[in-house]
Protein backbone atom coordinates (compact mmCIF):
# COMPACT_ATOMS: atom_id res chain seq x y z
CA UNK A 1 0.00 0.00 0.00
CA UNK A 2 2.70 2.26 0.93
CA UNK A 3 4.69 1.77 -2.51
CA UNK A 4 1.55 2.71 -4.44
CA UNK A 5 0.70 5.80 -2.25
CA UNK A 6 4.30 7.36 -2.63
CA UNK A 7 5.40 5.61 -5.89
CA UNK A 8 2.56 5.96 -7.98
CA UNK A 9 -0.95 7.70 -6.94
CA UNK A 10 1.66 10.33 -4.99
CA UNK A 11 3.58 11.45 -8.15
CA UNK A 12 0.68 10.96 -10.40
CA UNK A 13 -1.07 13.86 -8.21
CA UNK A 14 1.47 16.52 -9.15
CA UNK A 15 0.02 16.29 -12.72
CA UNK A 16 -1.68 19.58 -14.08
CA UNK A 17 -5.41 19.06 -13.60
CA UNK A 18 -5.74 18.88 -17.33
CA UNK A 19 -3.78 15.37 -17.38
CA UNK A 20 -5.22 14.45 -15.09
CA UNK A 21 -8.87 14.73 -16.67
CA UNK A 22 -7.40 13.31 -19.61
CA UNK A 23 -6.38 10.07 -17.46
CA UNK A 24 -10.25 10.15 -15.84
CA UNK A 25 -11.54 9.82 -19.38
CA UNK A 26 -9.28 6.55 -19.74
CA UNK A 27 -10.87 5.32 -16.22
CA UNK A 28 -14.51 6.40 -17.66
CA UNK A 29 -14.23 4.18 -20.65
CA UNK A 30 -13.04 1.45 -18.49
CA UNK A 31 -16.01 1.74 -16.13
CA UNK A 32 -18.48 2.14 -18.17
CA UNK A 33 -17.53 -0.24 -21.81
CA UNK A 34 -15.20 -2.65 -20.13
CA UNK A 35 -15.98 -3.40 -16.34
CA UNK A 36 -19.67 -1.76 -16.36
CA UNK A 37 -19.05 -0.72 -12.59
CA UNK A 38 -21.74 -1.52 -10.50
CA UNK A 39 -24.37 -1.34 -13.16
CA UNK A 40 -27.25 -3.17 -11.75
CA UNK A 41 -26.90 -1.08 -8.46
CA UNK A 42 -26.87 2.39 -10.55
CA UNK A 43 -29.12 1.67 -12.77
CA UNK A 44 -31.89 0.11 -10.54
CA UNK A 45 -31.13 3.39 -7.69
CA UNK A 46 -31.80 5.86 -10.55
CA UNK A 47 -35.00 3.78 -11.86
CA UNK A 48 -36.58 3.96 -8.24
CA UNK A 49 -35.57 7.24 -7.53
CA UNK A 50 -36.91 8.62 -11.07
CA UNK A 51 -39.90 6.43 -11.86
CA UNK A 52 -41.12 8.93 -14.05
CA UNK A 53 -38.05 8.90 -16.86
CA UNK A 54 -37.80 6.81 -19.32
CA UNK A 55 -35.12 3.81 -19.98
CA UNK A 56 -33.40 6.60 -22.07
CA UNK A 57 -33.31 9.24 -19.99
CA UNK A 58 -31.67 6.50 -17.20
CA UNK A 59 -29.27 5.82 -19.49
CA UNK A 60 -28.15 9.13 -19.87
CA UNK A 61 -27.91 9.91 -16.16
CA UNK A 62 -26.13 6.60 -15.75
CA UNK A 63 -23.26 7.46 -18.43
CA UNK A 64 -22.96 11.10 -17.16
CA UNK A 65 -22.66 9.57 -13.64
CA UNK A 66 -19.77 7.46 -15.49
CA UNK A 67 -18.35 10.67 -16.53
CA UNK A 68 -18.21 12.45 -13.10
CA UNK A 69 -16.99 9.25 -11.06
CA UNK A 70 -14.05 9.23 -13.41
CA UNK A 71 -13.45 12.98 -12.70
CA UNK A 72 -14.16 12.55 -9.24
CA UNK A 73 -11.22 10.29 -9.16
CA UNK A 74 -9.00 12.79 -10.68
CA UNK A 75 -9.82 15.44 -8.18
CA UNK A 76 -9.48 13.45 -4.98
CA UNK A 77 -5.88 12.01 -6.48
CA UNK A 78 -4.82 15.97 -6.80
CA UNK A 79 -6.16 16.59 -3.53
CA UNK A 80 -2.78 14.67 -2.44
CA UNK A 81 -0.81 17.39 -3.20
CA UNK A 82 -2.86 20.46 -4.22
CA UNK A 83 -1.94 23.91 -2.68
CA UNK A 84 -3.78 25.73 0.13
CA UNK A 85 -4.66 28.66 -2.62
CA UNK A 86 -5.12 26.07 -5.59
CA UNK A 87 -8.04 24.68 -3.20
CA UNK A 88 -9.73 28.05 -2.59
CA UNK A 89 -9.49 29.03 -6.70
CA UNK A 90 -11.09 25.98 -7.32
CA UNK A 91 -13.22 25.23 -3.88
CA UNK A 92 -14.84 28.78 -2.91
CA UNK A 93 -18.24 29.78 -0.44
CA UNK A 94 -20.57 32.24 -1.88
CA UNK A 95 -22.03 33.26 1.82
CA UNK A 96 -19.20 32.35 4.71
CA UNK A 97 -20.34 34.91 6.97
CA UNK A 98 -23.53 32.53 7.32
CA UNK A 99 -21.32 30.32 9.41
CA UNK A 100 -18.66 32.66 10.92
CA UNK A 101 -21.26 34.71 13.02
CA UNK A 102 -22.12 31.54 14.89
CA UNK A 103 -17.99 31.51 15.58
CA UNK A 104 -18.06 34.99 16.60
CA UNK A 105 -20.67 34.40 19.41
CA UNK A 106 -18.86 31.30 20.41
CA UNK A 107 -21.05 28.71 18.93
CA UNK A 108 -20.40 25.69 17.36
CA UNK A 109 -21.97 24.72 13.83
CA UNK A 110 -22.72 20.97 12.09
CA UNK A 111 -22.48 21.15 8.43
CA UNK A 112 -24.67 18.77 7.03
CA UNK A 113 -23.89 17.59 3.57
CA UNK A 114 -23.36 14.60 1.12
CA UNK A 115 -21.88 12.61 -1.21
CA UNK A 116 -22.56 15.03 -3.72
CA UNK A 117 -19.64 16.56 -6.30
CA UNK A 118 -16.89 16.85 -4.55
CA UNK A 119 -16.70 16.32 -1.19
CA UNK A 120 -13.09 15.69 -0.50
CA UNK A 121 -11.89 19.07 -1.18
CA UNK A 122 -14.71 20.02 1.44
CA UNK A 123 -12.59 17.88 4.01
CA UNK A 124 -9.36 19.74 2.99
CA UNK A 125 -10.51 23.04 2.75
CA UNK A 126 -12.70 23.02 6.18
CA UNK A 127 -10.43 25.25 8.12
CA UNK A 128 -9.66 27.78 5.51
CA UNK A 129 -13.59 28.36 4.68
CA UNK A 130 -14.38 29.02 8.19
CA UNK A 131 -12.99 30.60 11.40
CA UNK A 132 -14.06 27.60 12.78
CA UNK A 133 -11.73 24.44 14.00
CA UNK A 134 -12.50 22.14 10.96
CA UNK A 135 -13.78 18.71 11.80
CA UNK A 136 -14.95 16.20 9.26
CA UNK A 137 -16.95 13.11 10.62
CA UNK A 138 -17.28 9.94 8.33
CA UNK A 139 -17.03 6.34 8.39
CA UNK A 140 -14.17 4.29 8.78
CA UNK A 141 -12.45 2.08 5.69
CA UNK A 142 -12.30 -1.47 6.09
CA UNK A 143 -8.06 -0.93 5.08
CA UNK A 144 -6.83 1.08 7.67
CA UNK A 145 -3.28 1.32 5.96
CA UNK A 146 -5.11 3.43 3.11
CA UNK A 147 -7.13 5.40 5.65
CA UNK A 148 -3.71 6.17 7.23
CA UNK A 149 -2.23 7.54 4.19
CA UNK A 150 -5.26 9.37 2.65
CA UNK A 151 -6.11 11.15 6.13
CA UNK A 152 -2.85 12.81 6.38
CA UNK A 153 -3.72 14.50 2.94
CA UNK A 154 -7.09 15.37 4.15
CA UNK A 155 -5.74 16.89 7.31
CA UNK A 156 -2.53 18.43 6.55
CA UNK A 157 -4.35 22.14 6.74
CA UNK A 158 -5.81 21.57 9.85
CA UNK A 159 -8.62 19.32 9.66
CA UNK A 160 -9.44 16.92 12.32
CA UNK A 161 -11.49 13.69 10.70
CA UNK A 162 -12.83 11.44 13.20
CA UNK A 163 -14.85 7.82 13.04
CA UNK A 164 -17.91 7.07 14.26
CA UNK A 165 -16.03 5.36 17.55
CA UNK A 166 -14.77 8.46 18.87
CA UNK A 167 -17.53 11.22 17.29
CA UNK A 168 -18.96 11.15 20.89
CA UNK A 169 -15.62 12.07 22.42
CA UNK A 170 -14.52 14.84 19.92
CA UNK A 171 -17.83 16.95 20.47
CA UNK A 172 -17.37 16.66 24.31
CA UNK A 173 -14.17 17.94 24.12
CA UNK A 174 -15.05 21.11 21.43
CA UNK A 175 -18.37 21.95 23.52
CA UNK A 176 -17.23 21.50 27.06
CA UNK A 177 -13.93 22.70 26.30
CA UNK A 178 -15.34 25.96 24.71
CA UNK A 179 -13.96 25.27 21.12
CA UNK A 180 -15.96 26.24 18.36
CA UNK A 181 -16.11 24.01 15.90
CA UNK A 182 -17.66 23.47 11.95
CA UNK A 183 -18.81 19.78 12.31
CA UNK A 184 -19.08 18.66 8.84
CA UNK A 185 -21.25 15.48 8.47
CA UNK A 186 -22.29 13.94 5.71
CA UNK A 187 -25.50 12.16 6.40
CA UNK A 188 -26.57 10.36 3.24
CA UNK A 189 -25.11 7.23 3.55
CA UNK A 190 -27.03 4.44 5.09
CA UNK A 191 -26.86 3.71 8.60
CA UNK A 192 -25.35 1.06 10.51
CA UNK A 193 -28.13 0.70 12.64
CA UNK A 194 -31.63 0.99 10.87
CA UNK A 195 -33.17 1.20 15.14
CA UNK A 196 -31.18 3.98 15.65
CA UNK A 197 -32.37 5.78 12.33
CA UNK A 198 -34.77 8.23 11.28
CA UNK A 199 -37.26 7.42 9.33
CA UNK A 200 -38.49 9.16 5.79
CA UNK A 201 -39.19 8.92 2.23
CA UNK A 202 -36.44 9.75 0.41
CA UNK A 203 -35.94 9.99 -3.73
CA UNK A 204 -39.49 7.80 -3.93
CA UNK A 205 -38.19 5.26 -1.45
CA UNK A 206 -38.68 4.02 2.07
CA UNK A 207 -35.60 5.05 3.62
CA UNK A 208 -33.93 4.92 7.10
CA UNK A 209 -31.48 8.21 7.49
CA UNK A 210 -28.61 8.86 9.88
CA UNK A 211 -29.49 10.36 13.05
CA UNK A 212 -26.54 11.39 14.32
CA UNK A 213 -26.47 15.45 13.15
CA UNK A 214 -29.62 16.03 14.73
CA UNK A 215 -28.84 14.10 18.11
CA UNK A 216 -25.57 16.57 18.76
CA UNK A 217 -27.40 19.37 17.75
CA UNK A 218 -30.16 19.25 20.58
CA UNK A 219 -27.50 18.12 23.04
CA UNK A 220 -25.52 20.82 22.37
CA UNK A 221 -27.86 23.28 21.02
CA UNK A 222 -25.52 23.78 17.78
CA UNK A 223 -26.73 25.28 14.60
CA UNK A 224 -27.51 23.09 11.71
CA UNK A 225 -26.37 24.08 8.10
CA UNK A 226 -27.19 22.45 4.90
CA UNK A 227 -24.38 23.11 2.43
CA UNK A 228 -24.70 22.99 -1.27
CA UNK A 229 -21.80 22.24 -3.37
CA UNK A 230 -22.76 23.47 -7.16
CA UNK A 231 -19.94 22.82 -9.85
CA UNK A 232 -19.40 25.87 -11.73
CA UNK A 233 -17.31 24.25 -14.50
CA UNK A 234 -14.73 20.78 -14.56
CA UNK A 235 -13.03 21.09 -11.39
CA UNK A 236 -14.28 24.27 -10.29
CA UNK A 237 -17.15 24.33 -7.34
CA UNK A 238 -19.40 26.72 -5.31
CA UNK A 239 -20.37 25.94 -1.55
CA UNK A 240 -23.62 28.15 -0.40
CA UNK A 241 -25.25 27.27 2.76
CA UNK A 242 -28.86 27.01 3.71
CA UNK A 243 -29.32 27.89 7.69
CA UNK A 244 -32.21 24.82 8.88
CA UNK A 245 -31.64 26.14 12.42
CA UNK A 246 -30.59 28.29 14.98
CA UNK A 247 -31.90 26.46 17.99
CA UNK A 248 -31.86 22.31 17.65
CA UNK A 249 -33.31 22.46 21.31
CA UNK A 250 -36.39 24.09 20.43
CA UNK A 251 -37.06 21.51 17.33
CA UNK A 252 -39.56 18.39 17.28
CA UNK A 253 -37.97 15.12 17.03
CA UNK A 254 -36.72 14.57 12.93
CA UNK A 255 -37.14 17.78 11.95
CA UNK A 256 -34.08 18.64 11.68
CA UNK A 257 -33.04 15.49 9.51
CA UNK A 258 -36.32 16.18 7.63
CA UNK A 259 -35.10 19.56 6.53
CA UNK A 260 -31.81 17.98 5.47
CA UNK A 261 -33.61 15.50 3.60
CA UNK A 262 -35.61 17.66 1.78
CA UNK A 263 -32.78 20.15 0.65
CA UNK A 264 -30.52 17.35 -0.43
CA UNK A 265 -33.52 15.87 -2.38
CA UNK A 266 -33.40 19.20 -4.17
CA UNK A 267 -29.97 19.44 -4.83
CA UNK A 268 -29.91 15.82 -6.17
CA UNK A 269 -33.38 16.75 -8.66
CA UNK A 270 -31.82 19.87 -9.75
CA UNK A 271 -28.69 18.04 -11.41
CA UNK A 272 -28.61 13.86 -11.12
CA UNK A 273 -25.89 12.85 -12.29
CA UNK A 274 -23.67 14.53 -9.33
CA UNK A 275 -24.51 12.08 -6.08
CA UNK A 276 -22.78 8.77 -5.27
CA UNK A 277 -25.27 6.36 -7.07
CA UNK A 278 -23.06 3.36 -7.11
CA UNK A 279 -23.43 3.13 -3.51
CA UNK A 280 -25.83 0.59 -2.08
CA UNK A 281 -28.06 3.35 -0.47
CA UNK A 282 -31.16 1.51 0.39
CA UNK A 283 -29.83 -2.15 1.36
CA UNK A 284 -31.12 -2.23 4.77
CA UNK A 285 -34.74 -3.55 5.09
CA UNK A 286 -37.37 -1.67 7.17
CA UNK A 287 -39.38 -3.50 9.46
Amino acid sequence: MHFLFYFILYPLSLLPMPLLYGIAFLFYLVVRYVIGYRKKIITNNLQKSFPEKSDKEIRQLRNAYYRHLARIAAEMLKMLTMSRHNVMRRYRCENPELVNRFYEEGRSVILMSAHYNNWEWMILSLPMQYRHHGVGVGKANSNKAFEKLINRARTRNGTEVVFADHVREVFERCELGHTPAAYMMLSDQSPNNVHKSYRTTFLNQPSAMIYGAEHFAKKYDIPVLYYEVIREKIGHYKIVNHLITEHPTETEYGEITEAYVRHLEATIRNNPPYWLWSHRRWKLKLD
